[in-house]
């Protein structure tokens, strides 16, 4: 039986989940984080914009010599955030959200 969990529990470990994959490389831009999770366009641009909230800073950086906004982001702080527990906790992050 799947309990039910709270918006601010999904929000929370999105943005957790979001800002891990940026610093383990694993999904590193828009697109990337699209695909790793399923989560639309706007979920990811939107997630991506509510990291300042948890002060954890997410810095997107441009290609050098690139337009369009060729690049990726970079996480430069976790804040408060302990990502070895997220690291510790992903499996439980993911089944919570649904993702694969």
């Amino acid at each position: 039986m799947q309990m039910e969990v709270s918006k601010t529990k999904t929000s929370f470990y999105r943005r957790l989940y979001v800002a891990w994959l940026i610093d383990s490389g694993t999904a590193d831009s828009v697109p990337a984080l699209m695909a790793a999770t399923g989560m639309p366009r706007r979920t990811a641009q939107d997630t991506l914009i509510a990291l300042e909230e948890l002060d954890i800073d997410c810095q997107f950086q441009q290609q050098d010599g690139e337009r369009n906004n060729a690049g990726h982001y970079v996480i430069r702080d976790w804040g408060a955030i302990d990502k070895r527990w997220i690291a510790a906790n992903l499996q439980q992050i993911k089944t919570v959200l649904g993702y694969p």
